[in-house]
């Protein structure tokens, strides 16, 4: 009975447990937490039904494992305060223009608040501003102990459709805290020591041996070092489908696991008094679990290399225990201690991609076949299995991944990786030695990167998808076990149909004489999407800054991607400042912009084909006119105050942008236009700075909605208190940003519809970020980011 009860079924039950915990809006009480797990042990372990244990054992254990992480992070009374903490650097650290980010375990002192002993924080170590060279943050080393003052915030992102989910990556990797390194208060406490530390020198010599850039690609592969791959080689990566290759894979371990067991049956062979101790079957296994824990250490332990070192492992007891084992079955006991070990891990697409794979693998290929039949098969399955996991994950399916993999596999698998492992070792045993081997694996490597890099530039390489509904992924998973069943099953043409909700969704369009409205989470900047029936405007782009992030590339092209906006038929920059016109150019990169509007004379210059968004200039698109109110023509660029203020009217109500202007233009507007600032939505001018939102301005617009975009905790105290209350005065709801997220706002037949991003999507992880909010934020702040109702 015991095998039953650690198989397949007690895996997926297990796993379908921490699932349905870690996917809930809210976490059960804590004694309830216990009594879930106890009981599903209990049931597991004597019931009549293991099944059903598992399945509450694993509701129980990923409860305990989510709420002891989240109390881990880091209290309101904490945040914005500063600490000096001592500690040691546990990643490799990211070393970018302006600014080092590397993970810090603090240590467990009593010098120490209690709240940080021990805990995992993420700190980025900035130069100083207006330096032009870079600072101390360069000495950081992996595995280096340091002494930092470090001033810290809870785990918090943005919330938008197609966005990174900050929130539950913090989680699943137990940060407690995202902090920056204040300068000129640091101290070096030891020098680089550990796994991590060998693993710098050593892609620090991969760069030096190679001196091509080709060393960035040699040194992933070698010793899963991608920090010096940049955003478009990693969009070359998923374009071609070929991300599961370019860092240490499962296979990879794998092949290591082989080619160490061989060695030691080699050895066996022939030294055969060795058998006396211990037979050569019993050898070749240990040796594999040694060699595939050895290598899955080089790569830093990430999740795939862990899932192969246990099922090797796995096999390798059951070769001991001379038992037959199985890939289904040691993927079942792998994934069990995974999920034992570290339930919060499925909150990484890691865990996905890489058991799923595998799992697909081991139900539909048999385990003898021939190698080119077999390798053929694999792709094929692996296409149709994954392809649910990579749209739900990235919003995106590479058509050329086939293709690209049918060649990438094998030659880099069978040949640029043995010889970067090669390269690896002999430099491991005499400095100096590797560098050949790490040579002859770029020059490898370069003779299928070019047949690759054109694949992936092709127009059609790459495949955007909208964000797609819930029950898209359980429906293409239905959709892709029918077509991979045996040949001669019927129906499969009709399998084809369960994969539509995934690959078109329904992307909620307005109607005819409708209005859509998106204010996206930018941070302290503005971004706003207007959709019409077949028409895209958006107003403004968000903010772009010199440390790399750039709202534009990050959070916008995400977004109306994950809308389901493939072209803007205009791009409206109201007005240059960057919090606002910093990604545009990032925008007009990433999608066909048929028109740009600004005001006149704003900088930095626009395309020579832009319009001037003069007031009185007027345009329709199905039914809904827009219209510009301010500049008004021969009106000066002066930054926030020559902001495009824009009219959308539909039948059904009406929208007021209005930038950046205070309460001069507001005032201008009135005298000029009462009548046309008359609006149901109304964006808050210059974020709901002190300096805007006149008394008459706000009843002049009647306003049912009025929504600001800040960032949270922003330095500027946007928005502020008193123009939050006045506009709730005249009768106005405030949502904003900080607590809301993305808001989508529809003018249409029912009237006024809207959905918050955070409250639509809601999480356990995100509902510990709104009770911070809640503690650290006055009265008068709830009410401008309070959920409605």
């Amino acid at each position: 009975m015991a095998r039953p009860r650690l198989g397949k079924a007690a895996a997926a039950c297990f796993l379908a447990g921490i699932g349905a915990a870690l996917w809930a809006p809210s976490l059960p009480p804590y004694g309830l937490r216990w009594a879930l797990l106890s009981g599903g042990v209990a049931i597991w372990s004597l019931g009549r039904w293991p099944w059903a244990g598992a399945l509450l054992a694993g509701i129980g254990w990923a409860t305990l494992h989510a709420g002891w992480g989240l109390q881990a992070q880091l209290p309101p009374a904490l945040e914005r305060g500063e600490a000096v903490l001592a500690g040691t650097v546990v990643s490799l650290p990211e070393a970018e223009p302006r600014r080092t980010r590397f993970r810090f375990r603090v240590d467990d002192a009593p010098a120490h608040p209690a709240s940080l002993r021990g805990r995992l924080l993420q700190l980025a170590w900035y130069d100083d501003f207006g330096s032009t060279q870079a600072g101390p943050r360069t000495a950081v080393r992996a595995g280096a102990r340091w002494q930092f003052r470090v001033r810290l915030r809870a785990p918090r992102g943005l919330a938008n459709p197609g966005g990174f989910d900050t929130g539950r990556h913090a989680l699943a990797q137990r940060i407690a805290a995202t902090g920056l390194v204040v300068n000129g208060s640091h101290q070096v406490l030891g020098a680089p020591a550990g796994i991590d530390a060998w693993r710098e020198r050593m892609a620090g010599r991969i760069d030096a041996a190679i001196g091509t850039p080709s060393a960035r690609y040699v040194r992933a592969l070698a010793v899963g070092d991608t920090r010096a791959l940049d955003d478009g080689d990693w969009q070359m990566l998923r374009t071609t489908g070929l991300t599961h290759l370019i860092a240490i894979s499962g296979f990879h371990v794998g092949m290591v696991a082989g080619f160490v067991a061989l060695l030691a049956a080699g050895m066996w062979w022939l030294l055969p008094w060795f058998g006396r101790w211990c037979p050569r079957s019993h050898a070749a296994a240990i040796a594999a679990v040694a060699g595939a824990i050895g290598y899955a250490a080089v790569a830093g332990f990430a999740l795939p290399t862990v899932r192969t070192v246990l099922m090797v492992a796995a096999v390798a007891l059951a070769r001991l225990g001379r038992r037959r084992g199985s890939v289904a079955g040691a993927l079942a006991l792998a994934a069990l201690a995974v999920l034992a070990w570290d339930p919060l891990s499925i909150l990484l697409a890691g865990f996905w991609l890489s058991f799923a794979g595998v799992a697909w693998l081991a139900w539909c290929l048999p385990e003898r076949l021939h190698p080119l039949r077999g390798f053929l098969s694999a792709q094929r399955v692996a296409t149709v299995g994954l392809l649910p996991f990579t749209v739900i994950l990235f919003d995106q399916a590479s058509l050329a991944g086939p293709l690209a993999n049918l060649l990438a596999i094998p030659w880099w698998s069978l040949v640029v990786v043995p010889l970067a492992l090669l390269g690896t070792g002999l430099e491991a045993l005499l400095p100096g030695a590797g560098a050949w081997a790490w040579r002859a694996s770029a020059v490898c490597f370069d003779l299928s990167w070019s047949p690759l890099s054109w694949l992936g530039s092709t127009r059609f390489a790459l495949w955007w998808l909208p964000e797609a509904g819930s029950l898209a992924l359980p429906l293409a998973l239905t959709g892709a076990l029918w077509l991979l069943l045996p040949r001669g099953v019927p129906g499969k043409g009709l399998a084809l149909l369960l994969w539509l909700p995934l690959l078109w969704p329904a992307r909620e369009q307005p109607r005819h004489g409708e209005v859509e409205l998106v204010l996206l989470d930018v941070g302290q900047g503005l971004s706003v999407l207007v959709r019409t029936g077949d028409h895209h405007l958006l107003y403004d782009a968000g903010p772009a800054v010199r440390d790399g992030f750039d709202a534009g590339e990050r959070v916008v092209v995400p977004a109306l991607r994950a809308l389901g906006v493939n072209r803007l038929d205009a791009m409206v920059v109201s007005h240059g400042d960057n919090d606002h016109a910093g990604g545009a150019e990032a925008v007009r990169r990433a999608l066909p912009v048929r028109a740009w509007h600004g005001p006149p004379g704003v900088q930095p210059q626009p395309p020579m084909d832009a319009v001037d968004c003069t007031a009185g200039l007027r345009w329709q698109w199905e039914g809904v006119w827009f219209e510009y109110l301010h500049p008004h023509a021969g009106f000066p660029y002066l930054r926030n105050e020559s902001s495009c203020v824009l009219r959308v009217q539909s039948r059904h109500g009406t929208v007021l942008l209005t930038g950046d202007i205070g309460e001069v233009i507001e005032e201008g507007l009135v005298r000029r236009r009462r009548a046309a600032l008359r609006a149901d939505v109304v964006l808050m001018p210059h974020h709901g700075s002190g300096g805007s939102s006149l008394p008459s301005f706000v009843a002049a617009t009647g306003a049912r909605l009025a929504l600001v975009s800040a960032g949270h905790g922003n330095r500027f105290g946007h928005p502020r208190p008193e123009v939050v209350e006045r506009w709730r005065r005249a009768g106005a709801e405030v949502l904003g940003t900080p607590g809301s997220g993305a808001v989508r706002v529809w003018l249409g037949e029912k009237g006024l519809q809207l959905r918050e991003r955070r409250q639509w999507r809601r999480r356990l992880w995100e509902a510990a970020g709104r009770a911070r909010a809640a503690v650290i934020l006055s009265e008068d702040e709830k009410t401008a980011v309070a959920p409605e109702g």
